[in-house]
């Protein structure tokens, strides 16, 4: 496996964790806000259906990080899905952060290494390393 990808699931694992851990701060903050008597961020129900799609996508980061290493090409697809969803949402928090006048750099360099990683997984060294075959059990190769 390419240093790269190595490197790039890592990213999305650290992703992985991190988009578990938001769902539950938005479940954890409006249960807070309903707890103190004020407005909650979304309703429960909503908040709710946040965090369970947020801890699918948790679960599908760290998925195709374990299995990347069989090569199997719907991982790859899932990857650049993935990848995708962590660049563009770290894009709008740096936007957001640009907007609220105070620019996030973090969010900028985070951003720049999901739009790395996609570009890497979906061009030819992630074409090459996952189009390719494992070798079937059993089997040594030269």
């Amino acid at each position: 496996m390419p240093k790269s990808l190595i490197w790039i699931l890592v990213l999305v694992c650290v992703h992985g964790i991190g988009t578990f851990f938001g769902g539950w701060a938005v479940i954890d903050e409006n249960q807070s806000k309903l707890d103190h008597g004020q407005d909650p961020l979304m309703p429960m129900a909503m908040a709710w259906l946040l965090a369970l799609f947020c801890c699918g996508l948790a679960a599908l980061n760290i998925t195709c990080a374990v299995l990347a290493r069989g090569r199997r090409y719907w991982v790859r697809v899932a990857l650049i899905v993935c990848l995708s969803l962590a660049a563009l949402g770290m894009v709008f928090a740096f936007l957001g952060s640009l907007t609220a006048g105070a620019p996030s750099h973090p969010a900028f360099l985070v951003a720049c290494a999901d739009l790395a990683a996609l570009w890497t997984v979906s061009g030819e060294t992630g074409r090459q390393y996952f189009s390719v075959r494992a070798a079937a059990p059993g089997v040594t190769t030269p």
